[in-house]
């Protein structure tokens, strides 16, 4: 298996990897870890099932992963090893991929993992999942035994080994899925949730928690370490703060909060790292709805930019812990390019791009009126952000009203219906721009589903420079494409980016082998102990 050097290198390169491998991923050769035990995790995100073939996002996803094995898992570094396939091999073309499984794997329910669960799984994922650029290009998945898979697709697909991830890829028993039930309200999802992950559920309580206990069966001998890992669901982050600090849970992650980083930064007690979240990328945005007007103009939209003082976002109201984005793609990724289209804070510009667009101020001074919702469950990132655009934007003459939305699902129906003029949103790159930030340029991605896009941005340029890109393996042509992109998007800007997020996990020092690879806290947890 090649390796590289850095981070950078090898996400660039990871269109060409070839690779087969049979260790298992270390653990920290310092101590040896200790069996026993319950992890307790605390979060505020609340998942709707644990199905992850059909549904992204952290809530779904940590629980998931426990749950369900992939054809790979990646390490700090971005390299991919070896997880429910033992080896490996991309074509020199790009347009197969051939995964060699294990003998030993088996479900929770006892039936052996095949080849014919993998190629369920994958077309699976193809048909439901919103990520519709993730496995676009697969045509098929041949069986030619019951340990071998070979993907087919129809162009190269520079990114189809990262997206055998376990957030991305969970390998579903084609014998309990595979009944007709329409997959994305599967009752499966929710209970009696079989898996040939590390771990098998227990419970799921809805909004509250999610039990999960070891199996005995998993395929990697000797593991995972810990008895059980519960999931507890808090939607108050100050709970979570004094759970974590009494030693009732013993990990937070994805945190954000700025004064509750500084108050876990100074605990002896505690671990904080910001490590885990680089396959993840996440920026926190201000979406604009193309459809409705005056947001149609790009001069409001661009006059709505310039309202923003982004290093007042990161510094005075994020504390200094976030970092200011300018462009759809987080600017750790190797394709993230420095020639973008700046709205830099000038209130005179917003207020002469209005008045160049005929929005006038009438006798009281109000332009017209907007709306803008926000992500429940991220105040710091979200809410505190549109209180200030609210503020902002009415120093220019255009009212808002923020909105907020009762729970997760009620905004998610309110994006998917595209019921909205502005949102903020927190947004996830996944590692490689096919699968996190082509679906939400793409004009053949508006679709009724949150975290598609719901801002009906259509450009034929965009469309063709994405597509392009997607059927490249050459890393440096295809970051060629995406600065295009990059520049013609911020032109047009159907997004207003604000921040990188500046994601961090907390755990007692009492826990061994914190989930650090690119995926984090979305990784299986067969390596975590308690010490």
């Amino acid at each position: 298996m090649s390796k590289f050097s850095s981070s950078r290198r090898t996400l660039l390169a990871v269109a060409c990897l070839a690779a087969s491998s049979v260790a298992a991923m270390p653990v920290a050769a310092q101590e040896q870890p200790k069996r026993g035990g319950t992890l307790v995790v605390g979060t505020t995100q609340i998942p709707r099932h644990l199905n992850g073939a059909v549904q992204s996002g952290i809530a779904t996803a940590v629980p998931s992963t426990q749950l369900f094995a992939s054809p790979l898992r990646f390490d700090d570094k971005w390299n991919p090893q070896p997880y429910l396939a033992e080896s490996w091999k991309l074509a020199e073309d790009g347009k197969s991929l051939t995964l060699n499984l294990r003998k030993n794997a088996v479900f929770h329910d006892g039936k052996p993992v095949t080849s014919e669960d993998v190629a369920f799984s994958i077309m699976a994922i193809k048909a439901n999942h919103p990520f519709t650029t993730m496995m676009g290009p697969v045509e098929k998945v041949e069986t030619p035994d019951p340990h071998t898979a070979i993907i087919r697709m129809s162009v190269p697909h520079p990114a189809i080994v990262l997206a055998m991830s376990p957030a991305l890829c969970p390998i579903l028993p084609k014998h309990i899925y595979g009944d007709g039930q329409d997959l994305k309200s599967h009752p499966r999802n929710s209970a009696n949730v079989v898996g040939s992950g590390p771990f098998k559920l227990v419970e799921f309580n809805a909004g509250q928690r999610v039990v999960l206990e070891r199996f005995d069966k998993f395929f990697l001998a000797g593991k995972p370490y810990l008895d059980k890992v519960v999931v507890n669901i808090t939607p108050d982050t100050s709970s979570l703060m004094l759970s974590l600090e009494r030693g009732d849970i013993q990990m937070i992650p994805f945190v954000s909060v700025p004064t509750d980083l500084r108050r876990l930064k100074d605990n002896a007690k505690l671990t904080l790292t910001p490590r885990g979240y680089e396959g993840i990328g996440p920026l926190n945005w201000l979406a604009f709805n193309l459809e409705r007007k005056p947001l149609s103009d790009v001069r409001v939209r661009k006059a709505i930019a310039h309202a923003i003082d982004k290093n007042f976002v990161t510094k005075a109201l994020m504390g200094g812990f976030a970092t200011v984005s300018d462009g759809p793609l987080v600017p750790r990724s190797p394709f993230a390019v420095t020639d973008l289209v700046r709205y830099p804070f000038d209130l005179k510009k917003s207020a002469a791009l209005l008045d160049e667009g005929g929005y006038k101020a009438g006798a009281n001074g109000e332009r017209f009126k907007l709306t803008i919702d926000y992500l429940p469950n991220a105040d710091d990132q979200q809410k505190t952000v549109a209180e200030y655009v609210r503020g902002q934007l009415k120093k220019i003459g255009i009212a808002v009203e923020v909105r907020a939305s009762a729970d997760f699902p009620a905004w998610a129906k309110r994006l998917a219906s595209h019921d909205f003029d502005m949102s903020m949103d927190i947004v996830f790159n996944w590692g490689d721009p096919i699968i996190g930030v082509h679906r939400t340029y793409l004009s053949t991605n508006i679709r009724p589903i949150v975290w598609t896009n719901t801002q009906s941005y259509r450009n034929p340029k965009v469309d063709e420079l994405l597509n392009t890109a997607g059927g490249v393996l050459d890393p440096t042509k295809r970051k060629a494409y995406y600065a295009t992109f990059q520049k013609i998007v911020t032109d047009d800007l159907p997004i207003d980016y604000i921040n990188v997020v500046p994601y961090h996990t907390a755990a007692l020092k009492t826990m061994g082998n914190v989930p650090t690879t690119i995926w984090g806290p979305m990784s299986p947890y067969d390596d975590v102990y308690l010490k």
